[in-house]
């Protein structure tokens, strides 16, 4: 959560007392973990279905995971972001369990990109001269730049140019 939200506003927020909120959770840090936990495991559960079906070469399915991102971006008027993008860039270096909490899921989300980025250089489709890990990570790692940027530009230009670089010269 941000450091400067207290507990309060979540409960006024949210409508409950807020003694409900500390039946629930610990800590206002506990509670942001829990929120990383649900949006980190939805998302996840996305990416799984969309990258994770061998009926489709590798790379269409990660093309169109991230088709179906700048869709939803757009219709949101790039006003959303990353949950865990947003939580890295303004609790990360208040909360060592929200920093832990955040790294063990960038690292389940890349893990899924390097499982399809593996699966397209066995196929030949792309080289080998980086290793899928290291692929996979520096792909999560520029889309979570284009969102930020996106969100400034309130643009999807930051987007549309991950995408020609990553899938018309990275990955080509």
């Amino acid at each position: 959560m941000a450091p400067n939200l207290g507990i309060q506003s979540i409960v006024e927020g949210a409508h409950v007392p807020k003694g409900s909120f500390y039946n629930h959770f610990l800590s206002k840090e506990a509670f942001g973990a829990e929120v990383i936990d649900a949006y980190s495991d939805r998302g996840q559960g996305k990416l799984r279905d969309c990258l994770c079906n061998p009926e489709v070469a590798p790379l269409v399915r990660l093309e169109a995971y991230f088709d179906d991102l700048i869709e939803a971006f757009r219709a949101s008027n790039y006003a959303r972001g990353c949950l865990l993008g947003n939580f890295s860039a303004e609790v990360a270096d208040h909360s060592a369990l929200i920093r832990e909490n955040l790294a063990k899921h960038f690292g389940a989300w890349s893990g899924l990109f390097e499982k399809c980025i593996s699966e397209a250089q066995e196929q030949g489709t792309i080289g080998n001269q980086f290793s899928a890990a290291s692929l996979a990570g520096f792909i999560f790692n520029s889309w979570e730049g284009a969102l930020l940027r996106m969100r400034v530009e309130k643009s999807d230009a930051p987007l549309i140019e991950f995408k020609e670089i990553v899938f018309g010269k990275l990955l080509a």
